[in-house]
């Protein structure tokens, strides 16, 4: 069964509909579906074991962040298909979120999400320690003959001095994907919305995945921190915030390395490979500086 007969099939239906395909997406394959005066976004895939995807972990997720106020409603679910509430909206661009106001809104609602959401989690919950990512990726990129086995030693030993760095962590319930797109504005507020990557984590992942998936200046990463922890940064969260911040990108770099064996979404993830891994080395000269 196609990916779209099976969003076509789903039960929940209450008419003929015909999924349209819904750009932007490189995990899953994401339709929207207009049933009547109802409009849903239908998220086709399976758990996805390289990536350690676990759809019953995105449901739980998805469930807590809508209680949280932060994300849409789950509408239904079954194996291999997660529908949910469409947002009427503006998906943001790095543009977008690297402005002033927006940047703001942005931080607000991660730290919203980072806290409120556990109150509100059901069921067993997984942990995202970027770290234990690196080396898990490392090996799937070894075992499957990746064109980029020669660089890992290098890498993997860079990641090892970031976490000795990084040190010890406080843990929230962190989106740990902080792409722009995953953001949505509606007009009157912010959504959060994705959750594949969910899981127990260091508020400084996110942090530092916004900066770095997004291009955000210093000036604005000390803002940024002063926001979220409601004081300024002082030397030594600096340190360990740019250790996390070199680490996301590490991770979203041997993310698309994998992706370039593993994936059939229609994507370059070669030149997603080589743009993170220019971005990675950009954030370790920086860290390395202080």
């Amino acid at each position: 069964m196609t990916p779209y007969d099976k969003a076509r099939q789903l039960p929940i239906w209450r008419s003929e509909v015909d999924p349209q395909p819904l750009g932007g997406g490189i995990t899953n394959v994401n339709f929207v579906v207009s049933d009547g005066d109802r409009r849903a976004v239908v998220r086709i895939g399976g758990d996805i074991p390289v990536h350690q995807i676990l759809r019953f972990n995105e449901l739980a997720a998805s469930r807590a962040a809508h209680a949280a106020g932060v994300s849409p409603a789950v509408l239904y679910h079954e194996p291999g298909a997660l529908v949910i509430d469409y947002i009427e909206g503006k998906t943001l661009t790095a543009e977008d979120l690297r402005a002033e106001a927006m940047l703001a809104r942005v931080v607000a609602l991660i730290r919203r999400a980072h806290r409120e959401i556990p109150r509100h989690l059901r069921g067993p919950a997984l942990a995202f320690w970027v770290f234990h990512v690196i080396h898990d990726y490392a090996a799937t990129l070894h075992a499957d003959g990746s064109r980029h086995t020669a660089v890992l030693p290098e890498l993997l030993d860079q990641a090892d001095r970031l976490e000795r760095a990084v040190g010890p962590v406080e843990l929230v319930y962190g989106h740990n994907d902080m792409l722009p797109a995953n953001f949505i504005d509606d007009g009157a507020r912010l959504w959060l919305i994705d959750w594949d990557y969910a899981g127990f984590n260091s508020p400084l992942f996110d942090l530092g995945g916004l900066a770095a998936n997004n291009g955000l200046s210093e000036a604005q990463e000390g803002g940024m921190l002063e926001a979220y922890f409601e004081c300024p940064a002082d030397a030594a969260l600096w340190h360990r915030y740019r250790a996390m911040k070199c680490a996301a990108a590490l991770r979203e770099c041997l993310w698309s390395m994998v992706s370039e064996l593993h994936s059939d979404i229609d994507f370059d993830f070669a030149a997603y490979t080589a743009r993170n891994l220019a971005n990675f080395r950009v954030a370790l000269s920086a860290f390395q500086q202080t």
